[in-house]
């Protein structure tokens, strides 16, 4: 009896994240996730109706839940912390496994059932919305509260098992942004209070330990955009700004700079209308009133055509392809798939990072080559991370005071870098643990 660990997928590793808490003879899943890549990989390779759950599996590109054992029976709910690809988009390929619910906040909600619609899966789960910083009863013995966090997509939350035997905090995907674009700050009262009343163990984002910073406010990535867009001469030029399509709060900013620049707003691509149309759902935006979202391919290749004509000096284009995927928009306007052609000095800016896997490396990398034989001017690096630095991290420690310490969402060395931030706020070695996948940690 007591609280077990039992890692699924995501620990001492990137992607597919899921991890099972036993409390007492109740398991409650926090997060099942896919492996980005691997899946690109995979439904590139195949045909889409030939994907299934055992595919996926075999390909690394879900969680292997096998791993849970005889907890499977047990699992009272299943709780994707946001609504990023690797922590939410395996529940569609694997949650009918299991007779419980799905809880989650509105905009994680509203993007799982758009993942649904376009998959064509009905499944037989319960899906229940929870508003920011609400607590869900999984039964007379435990409880999880949903803790508001900054990240880079709306209503990510850190959840926070409330159980007889103490609090054990699910630090996922988080930054500590105080002047955030959308939504508010971090809910720091709570944490302050989970702390006070003990929290045993506290689960880690480990991926940004290495970098000894504090990760800046999407604030200056506002910032950024006005200086790029706004400060360049883009006079009688095409303008393109391409990033991450579930960064709503960027996409408001990219949208305030196309209304100051007097440009039409166009978005292109199938993720972005998701998202946006999943933020809408929430109620988090109303972006269909200030600009035309265009997603099918024949809808797309018009649309452009007669933007070309028309003029492209007067729109300023947000497209889906900012890690060179071949099928995105960005790869096959540059490669002249459509009746739009970019000039030479025509803007092309990058309001992201290239995501440091070797797919996304190489795809980007022949984006960029055929941009450059375009003649096009390209801005790179227009962002700011949603992750944790260590700076974050040192401050989290301080406001929940974990009595034990678990480093996830992180390869060996970025897990091993959390080890260090957490030795120097005087941890014993004792009390951070490195867990392996399908391995069980029972908290003292």
């Amino acid at each position: 009896m007591g609280i077990e660990i039992r890692p699924i997928g995501g620990f001492q590793e990137i992607g597919k994240n899921m991890c099972a808490i036993k409390v007492d003879d109740e398991v409650v899943i926090f997060d099942m996730g896919i492996h980005l890549p691997n899946y690109i990989a995979l439904t590139d390779d195949e045909d889409v109706h030939t994907i299934s759950p055992t595919l996926l599996r075999k390909g690394n590109a879900i969680p292997d839940e096998t791993l849970l054992g005889d907890w499977k029976d047990k699992v009272k709910a299943i709780f994707p912390s946001h609504a990023h690809l690797d922590h939410l988009a395996a529940i569609p390929w694997i949650a009918h496994t299991y007779n419980c619910p799905i809880v989650g906040t509105p905009f994680s909600m509203a993007v799982l059932r758009k993942i649904l619609e376009d998959e064509h899966i009905v499944l037989p789960n319960k899906l229940v919305t929870i508003e920011e910083n609400g607590v869900y009863e999984v039964s007379k013995k435990i409880r999880v509260e949903f803790i508001h966090m900054t990240h880079s997509i709306p209503q990510a939350s850190m959840l926070a098992l409330h159980t007889p035997y103490g609090i054990l905090l699910y630090a996922d995907d988080f930054k500590l942004d105080n002047t955030p674009m959308l939504g508010d700050k971090p809910n720091y009262d709570a944490l302050k209070r989970i702390g006070k009343q003990g929290v045993k163990v506290a689960i880690v984002n480990c991926l940004y330990a290495p970098w000894e910073g504090k990760t800046p406010s999407e604030f200056i990535a506002k910032e950024l955009l006005e200086d790029t867009l706004l400060g360049m001469d883009t006079r009688d030029k095409a303008v393109i700004v391409t990033t991450f399509s579930s960064h709503i709060a960027r996409l408001q900013s990219i949208i305030a700079c196309g209304k100051k620049m007097k440009r039409k707003i166009v978005f292109i691509g199938r993720s972005l209308a998701k998202y946006v149309g999943a933020a809408e759902d929430a109620g988090l935006v109303k972006f269909s009133d200030e600009v035309e979202i265009c997603s099918h391919a024949k809808h797309v290749r018009k649309r452009l055509k007669k933007i070309k004509e028309e003029g492209p000096e007067k729109y300023l284009l947000v497209v889906t392809g900012h890690q060179g995927e071949p099928k995105a928009a960005l790869s096959k306007i540059a490669k002249k798939r459509y009746d739009f052609l970019l000039e030479r000095d025509d803007l092309v800016v990058f309001s992201c990072k290239t995501i440091p896997t070797e797919i996304n490396i190489t795809q980007r990398n022949i984006l960029e080559e055929v941009l450059q034989e375009s003649g096009v001017e390209m801005v790179k690096d227009i962002h700011v991370s949603g992750h944790a630095g260590a700076e974050d991290i040192k401050e989290l420690l301080d406001l929940v005071k974990p009595e034990h310490l678990v480093p996830f969402h992180g390869t060996p060395e970025m897990s091993e870098a959390l080890k260090q931030i957490g030795l120097g706020k005087g941890y014993k070695k004792g009390n951070i643990h490195f867990l392996e996948l399908g391995s069980t940690w029972k908290i003292n």
